[in-house]
């Protein structure tokens, strides 16, 4: 049964203002450290093993590990998140990351360490998924493409963070080795973040889908009292988007249909079985194969770039010069996608990203000089991290809000768990048939994203979640 929402109009006409800066701020700063962490290991990775303190067997498992770990973490916190909260979710996650991450940093041995980034990998595990439905529920139409781009462009400046601390803290040992303390630098900072992020308001959308009508009542009071101190009101016009589409929604195949602008009521919690009927079945399945192929190509090539270099005859301390170089262009790919995601269908910008990363990926793989290897290194992480920025907007987009943590969640989770075996097959292909075969791997999975979601993925740009959730 279904009621019509009090709270998603109210949130579409809100002009964006000071309150939605400092959100985008807050959330923004935990994505960072799931960017960090994914990086960190990488440019780790690569030192441990010249080092002699990981094999190349044992950097697969301590990126396996991680990677299983966030598999169980998405399933908990991003799943759960449609019965805790959003906010609620966030906080427990940066506390376990933290913790855990820290106690990584004094690892006795490989096997302690494979361990600790286990459980690490939990508390990191659904960050994403709840930024990208908490993004979504808490900004207009309009502007949430743009938004979640924001959110992943302020992420993905960990990247060259994380290169930079690696490459100037890997040779040193000052109290502790190098690489302990580029660990403990995240550990500390997501601390920090954790502290500060506590200050933020739950979903409306959220407290209303669970029936929880007079907090979600406030929480959207407070936003357009915060509107209206700031001269702005926010009662002066529907969003257009809002007002075209607002007796519209969309059948399984993308096509228009009449439906009224309504809301869940409480009676409808978050449910499994609810993935899989009309018209979330296709986009589950959709989702499942996108995340399960998407991660093959996009982690292959970020968390074993150094790895790659090395197994190519590049020194350490080159393949580290090269990797910093290629990070420094890391925010680029989502800076871009701020401009387009909103004004480009986002399905179809997907399509040509995948494809892009398919065939530079190759570029990367068998070039042999220095300045070709950085460049086609570098346009490949502008595609792949314009292309992660549009996914996280369009994935949160598939499902209504009293199960689009479940829904993301659940086919999210496959991502972890296909990065999780895939860095043991990208291992045992590197070890047994070289950087090529890797990178003809890799850019099939990518050719794979491409074809799956123009099949069956929905159009979604400038269209209200509501209208979307029909």
């Amino acid at each position: 049964m279904e009621t019509v929402s009090a709270i998603a109009p109210r949130i579409e006409r809100l002009p964006l203002n000071g309150f939605h800066r400092r959100f985008i701020t807050l959330v923004s700063l935990g994505g960072w450290f799931d960017f960090y962490d994914i990086y960190m290991m990488a440019y780790i990775g690569a030192a441990l093993q010249q080092s002699g303190f990981l094999s190349l067997q044992q950097f697969s498992e301590v990126i396996g590990a991680g990677f299983l770990g966030m598999f169980v973490g998405t399933i908990v916190f991003g799943m759960g998140s449609d019965r805790m909260g959003r906010r609620s979710a966030f906080i427990a996650m940066l506390l376990i990351y933290s913790s855990f991450t820290l106690a990584g940093a004094f690892s006795p041995s490989a096997e302690w360490l494979i361990g600790l980034r286990f459980f690490a990998g939990i508390g990191i595990g659904a960050e994403l998924v709840v930024v990208d439905t908490y993004i979504s529920e808490m900004v207009p139409s309009t502007s949430r493409g743009r938004f979640v781009a924001i959110s992943q462009t302020t992420g993905f400046t960990a990247v060259p963070v994380a290169a930079i601390l690696v490459r100037l803290l890997a040779p040193t040992h000052f109290l502790l080795q190098g690489w302990r303390w580029v660990m403990v630098i995240g550990a500390l900072g997501a601390a920090f973040a954790w502290y500060f992020r506590r200050a933020l308001p739950e979903s409306p959308r959220w407290l209303e889908s669970r029936g929880r009508h007079k907090e979600a009542e406030d929480v959207a009071t407070a936003l357009e009292a915060g509107a209206r101190s700031r001269g702005s009101s926010p009662a002066v016009r529907l969003n257009p988007v809002l007002v075209e589409n607002s007796r519209e929604s969309l059948n399984e195949n993308g096509e228009a249909q009449t439906a009224p602008f309504s809301s869940e009521t409480a009676a409808e919690h978050p449910s499994f079985g609810g993935l899989w009927r009309k018209p979330y079945r296709r986009r589950t399945l959709m989702l499942v194969i996108f995340q399960t192929l998407q991660t093959i190509g996009y982690y292959g090539f970020a968390n074993w770039a150094p790895t790659f270099l090395l197994h190519r005859g590049v020194s350490l301390v080159r393949s580290l010069n090269y990797a910093l170089l290629i990070a420094l262009v890391s925010p680029l790919g989502p800076a871009l996608a701020t401009i387009t995601s909103d004004r480009l269908e986002r399905k179809w910008t997907i399509v040509v990203m995948a494809l892009l990363m398919a065939g530079l990926g190759l570029g990367f793989a068998f070039w042999s000089l220095p300045a070709l290897i950085i460049l086609s290194g570098a346009m490949l992480t502008v595609c792949a991290n314009w292309f992660s920025a549009l996914f996280h907007a369009y994935q949160a987009e598939q499902f209504p809000t009293r199960m689009r943590a479940t829904g993301v969640g659940f086919t999210y989770s496959w991502s972890r768990l296909s990065a999780a075996f895939s860095s043991l097959l990208i291992g045992a292909v590197l070890a047994r048939a070289g950087v090529g075969a890797v990178f003809a791997l890799l850019s099939a999975a990518m050719c794979g994203v491409a074809a799956i979601v123009a099949g069956l993925g929905p159009r979604t740009t400038r269209i209200p979640l509501e209208v979307l959730s029909r």
